[in-house]
C-alpha cells in the first residue's frame, strides 16, 4: 500500500514516516504543498496523509491537485485545526477523513486501514489464479488451500503482478511502487525479491508463475 505523507514539521514527518513504514506502508514524504503536488503528478498513491497548514501551497491546493476517478487516492487530513468548521471545509474540499493533532498513532493506523479498505470494495475480494489465492484484506496467500508465508514486499509484488496480469513491469517501476521514490535501493534488489518469491512459489508447486521478459521486466501471464 503506497502512501504520501505531507507534513512540514520535520520531526513529526520523520516519526510518522518511520512508524508507517514499520506498519507495512510504502511511504514518500513531502515537506510542503508544492513538493506534494510534484509527487502526485509523478507517482500513484493509495493514501495521502495531509496537513493543511503547509508552506508554498496549503493542503487545499494539494486536494485540488489530486487525480480524478479511479486513480484518486484516499486522503486523511491530519491538522491542528480543531473546529467543526475546519473539518467541514476540508471534507467538502475532497478529504475522506479528518484527524486532529495531537493524536494517537494507533488511531491514525486504524483510520488509514479503514480508508484502504474502501477502494478494495469495488475489486475482487480475493485474487485467484489456479491453485493460488491472495486475499488483500487479510494479507494472506494460499496455495492449494495451504498458507504461503511471504515477506511484506514479496506479498506486495505478487499482488501487483496478479492485479495487472499480462502487463510487464520493469525493475525500476517495481522498485518505485514497492520501495518508494526516495529509496536508494538498486534494481539488483528487485532481482533478489523476484528470486525469493519464485523460490517460495516453486516450493508450493507454482514455480512457473512469474515470468521474465528479457530486457523488459516481469509479469504473470
Amino acid at each position: 500500500m503506497k502512501l504520501l505523507l505531507v507534513e512540514d514539521s520535520e520531526r513529526l514527518r520523520r516519526t510518522l514516516a518511520h512508524g508507517l513504514a514499520g506498519a507495512g506502508f510504502t511511504v514518500d514524504a513531502a515537506a510542503d504543498g508544492v513538493a506534494a503536488q510534484g509527487f502526485l503528478a509523478g507517482f500513484g498513491y493509495d493514501l495521502v496523509v495531509l496537513d493543511l497548514m503547509l508552506p508554498r501551497a496549503d493542503g487545499f491546493a494539494v486536494l485540488r491537485a489530486l487525480p480524478a476517478g479511479a486513480q484518486r487516492p484516499r486522503v486523511l487530513v491530519l491538522s491542528a485545526r480543531d473546529q467543526v468548521g475546519d473539518r467541514v471545509v476540508a471534507l467538502d474540499a475532497g478529504a475522506d477523513d479528518y484527524l486532529v493533532k495531537p493524536f494517537a498513532f494507533e488511531e491514525l493506523l486504524a483510520r488509514l486501514r479503514a480508508l484502504a479498505r474502501r477502494p478494495l470494495e469495488a475489486r475482487t475480494d480475493v485474487l485467484e489464479l489456479g491453485a493460488l489465492a491472495l486475499d488483500p484484506r487479510a494479507r494472506s496467500v494460499q496455495a492449494d488451500g495451504m498458507p504461503l508465508a511471504l515477506s511484506p514486499r514479496e506479498f506486495a509484488l505478487l499482488e501487483l503482478l496478479l492485479r495487472h496480469r499480462g502487463r510487464v513491469f520493469a525493475r525500476g517501476e517495481i522498485l518505485e511502487r514497492l520501495a518508494g521514490s526516495a529509496s536508494e535501493a538498486s534494481d539488483r534488489s528487485v532481482e533478489v525479491l523476484v528470486f525469493g518469491l519464485r523460490r517460495k512459489l516453486a516450493a508450493a508447486g507454482l514455480g512457473a508463475l512469474v515470468a521474465t521478459r528479457r530486457g523488459a521486466g516481469y509479469l504473470i501471464a
